[in-house]
């Protein structure tokens, strides 16, 4: 069973989408997941200088920035990381990148791993994954 959402920041949570919403649609999504109980995460190789702007504040139980942890995707070792910061086992958290090789390097780590295509893609693929509505 998948307790976590775990997400890119850049080409993922930033990803505007196709219907010009007031905030992005992964971002909206997110904080379904958590409103519905899973833990959330955010998983990056934004170097150090990067951080979550204070709106963001409380939304995500981890936050792994590669260039502050000394690891970067699609090293094993960060996705194990992750999944240990969220006190998970890394079977229970799915993770969402626009890069196929970081999906791959997180479901070789044993995560489920969605590549993200569209906003309408990876919300559909989610919401059969998590068995919850991410959507308006």
């Amino acid at each position: 069973m998948l307790k976590a959402l775990v997400l890119d920041y850049g080409g993922v949570l930033t990803d505007p989408g196709e219907d010009n919403a007031a905030e992005p649609p992964l971002l909206t999504a997110l904080r379904k997941a958590k409103q519905r109980g899973l833990k959330t995460a955010l998983l990056s190789n934004a170097d150090g200088w990067w951080h979550p702007p204070t709106a963001w504040q409380g939304l995500f139980d981890a936050t792994i920035i590669s260039g502050e942890v000394g690891l970067a995707k699609p090293q094993h070792e960060i996705y194990l990381l992750t999944a240990e910061q969220l006190n998970l086992e890394p079977s229970e958290c799915v993770f969402v990148d626009d890069l196929a090789i970081n999906v791959r390097g997180a479901a070789e780590a044993g995560m489920v791993g969605v590549h993200h295509r569209s906003t309408e893609s990876t919300l559909e693929e989610l919401e059969v994954l998590l068995a919850i509505a991410l959507r308006d």
